[in-house]
């Protein structure tokens, strides 16, 4: 069993100046466990601070991949945004790409891509302003039975892109309650518009980890890189 560590005694005139030799008369002495303790806490501490602190991307890479979402970029559009794996890419006029969960065609993925006069978004209206007006789009269709704003936010995209964001949900006569996040920027003189359309029914509602995917690829919503 281990012995108390005991403190080192006074060195004498012929002793070493190592005040805590490795050995004693063939035997190994003991560590300082509260030293040794303090050193594997603090450690441990840098760890958690190196691998929650320093590596962000590193982080948002390996948790894109646990939620299977893979990277698409149209190159001649100018834009790429993460989309998830279990999704098609189908044709459908007006969407410069569409992609649609198999076997659920009203979980989709897509783009807008058109010209317009502006040079940024913020010249065209707030965030409040721009839903408000998908909001009355919404509204104007005759299958939309109610539609409600849920949150909007804004961030800085590629080379500081003003980005909007949307989540709304609406009620349809064409596959009920749905939940939509939405996406805008604009780049080049053109507007992106990104729409996630997925179920959210009061029998079926989003569940936490397939609104954490949607919203990873709300987030990755961007122009392309120049190259």
């Amino acid at each position: 069993s281990l012995s108390s560590p005991s403190l080192p005694k006074a060195p004498s005139s012929s002793s070493t100046h190592n005040r805590y030799p490795e050995k004693s008369n063939g035997r190994y002495e003991e560590p300082n466990l509260s030293i040794c303790l303090s050193k594997r806490s603090l450690n441990l501490s840098i760890l958690a601070l190196f691998f929650n602190g320093f590596l962000p991307n590193l982080s948002k890479y390996a948790y894109a991949e646990e939620l299977e979402l893979q990277r698409y970029t149209d190159s001649k559009e100018g834009f790429t945004l993460l989309i998830p794996s279990s999704f098609n890419k189908v044709e459908k006029a007006g969407a410069t790409v569409l992609f649609e969960e198999e076997g659920k065609g009203s979980n989709n993925v897509g783009v807008v891509v058109n010209p317009v006069r502006l040079s940024s978004l913020g010249d065209f209206g707030t965030p409040e302003f721009v839903v408000d007006k998908l909001i009355q789009a919404e509204k104007r269709k005759e299958s939309t039975v109610d539609a409600e704003v849920i949150g909007v936010a804004e961030r800085s995209g590629q080379g500081g892109l003003q980005v909007y964001e949307f989540e709304y949900k609406v009620d349809s006569t064409r596959g009920g309650m749905k939940r939509i996040f939405s996406a805008a920027f604009v780049a080049s003189k053109k507007l992106y518009l990104l729409n996630i359309a997925h179920s959210d029914k009061p029998e079926s509602p989003l569940d936490a980890q397939t609104r954490t995917m949607l919203e990873q690829v709300l987030h990755s919503f961007d122009a392309a890189p120049q190259t």
